[in-house]
């Protein structure tokens, strides 16, 4: 009974994560050109705005997070519901560069209480220790947000244009979203045990010396910002990487729709035989995946485009799930919520300064900008050398005892 309910718990706020992601973080793909003709604004001014919406949300972060920590999940993410929807609104109702901002503004206060990582701390709050899987199943199921949103934004900017776009998504998020998320139980499904007690299991770093826990916090919100300017570097700029490598526009599009199936690949590896794992050496291995690929793309050109996509996007996919499973393991429940809105801080910031930065990069280096992207997953897979293993920490042997 209490794995059912869990079941369904992640798939409402899963759901729910859908949503929240096609409207807003992948919006702009899809909208930035119609409304920036209309809003007599350039496209650039567009994206600046929604650069801002993440400066916002990693400001807010910690705050959202410290108020799941205290109240849980539920009353917090369905008031992202209700900000989610009067942001869009705000947009849709934009007349100029001022109330565009604004809108944007609205939108980055829902982001910083109600992506992933308002979703992982109120897992976190449900079950504990035991919610590495949970988070994992929210990334599977909202793994797939671009992959609807992105055709369905196009369909209602076809139909209704990009303004009655907005609204439409305004109404999603108080008739779907808004449910989904008053859904979430109040409190936990299961008592989890406290952590450090069972044979085999970590005691967290947060239980050693505060300059080892303080350490780890560095390292692992370093880690964050550079895989997520990664990531976000290739959403923006990877066909025209692809391009400058000496592929065609054709094959690029191709090789870059291959990035969301592979994501989700990692993700059911990571679900399936690195669950039985530590998630530091799985992290550890997706974040060599990145550099791999760009080394092989570069030494042999486009004709392994695919391979560097596929490289670049299960390595992607599994990160983001060790965004949710690293502070839990390495630091335990307590305050999870609050510290993962701090170790998320410098990764927003990164990730709006990232499609300008690597923009940049390719203006004066072209294909050459794959060595400062690869640079960073090396310098991301030190970063988690560094971080040591908690004493204990689990094997898959062990992992396989235990359910033996």
């Amino acid at each position: 009974m209490q794995r059912l309910q869990s079941a369904t718990t992640v798939a409402r706020l899963g759901t729910a994560q859908t949503l929240a992601w096609a409207s807003t973080y992948y919006l702009p793909a899809i909208l930035a050109l119609p409304m920036a003709r209309e809003l007599g604004v350039s496209v650039a001014m567009v994206f600046a705005a929604f650069s801002c919406a993440l400066v916002v949300s990693a400001l807010l972060g910690p705050y959202a997070g410290r108020s799941i920590d205290r109240w849980g999940g539920r009353p917090v993410l369905m008031a992202t519901s209700g900000v989610f929807a009067l942001g869009l609104v705000a947009l849709a109702m934009a007349q100029g560069p001022w109330s565009l901002f604004a809108a944007w503004v609205l939108l980055g206060i829902g982001m910083g209480s109600g992506l992933y990582e308002a979703a992982f701390a109120a897992l976190v709050h449900l079950h504990g220790k035991n919610a590495r899987n949970s988070i994992t199943g929210i990334t599977l199921i909202a793994g797939f947000a671009s992959t609807v949103g992105w055709p369905l934004s196009m369909w209602m900017e076809s139909q209704w244009g990009w303004r009655g776009a907005c609204w439409a998504w305004a109404a999603l998020h108080l008739v779907v979203g808004l449910p989904l998320n008053a859904w979430t139980p109040r409190r936990a499904v299961a008592e989890a045990a406290p952590v450090g007690t069972a044979a085999g299991v970590a005691a967290p770093v947060a239980d050693a010396a505060p300059a080892h826990a303080r350490r780890a916090t560095v390292l692992l919100a370093f880690v964050f910002a550079a895989t997520w300017f990664t990531s976000t570097a290739m959403a923006a700029h990877l066909p025209r990487l692809l391009q400058e490598g000496g592929a065609t526009l054709a094959t690029a599009v191709a090789v870059g729709a291959l990035v969301g199936p592979a994501q989700v690949a990692g993700r059911l590896l990571e679900f399936g035989l690195l669950r039985h794992v530590h998630p530091l050496l799985s992290a550890r291995l997706a974040a060599l995946m990145h550099p791999l690929g760009a080394g092989l793309l570069a030494v042999a050109g486009a004709p392994v485009a695919v391979v560097f996509a596929l490289f670049h996007g299960a390595g992607n996919g599994i990160l983001t799930i060790a965004k949710g499973t690293l502070p839990l393991v390495l630091f335990g429940p307590a305050g999870y919520g609050h510290r993962q809105g701090v170790l998320m801080v410098p990764a927003r910031i990164a990730q709006a300064a990232s499609p300008w930065l690597f923009g940049l990069c390719l203006d004066r280096l072209g294909a050459g900008a794959l060595w400062v992207s690869a640079g960073l997953g090396v310098a991301a897979f030190l970063a988690l050398l560094a971080v040591a293993s908690p004493a204990g920490a689990p094997t898959m042997s062990m992992h396989k005892a235990r359910k033996g």
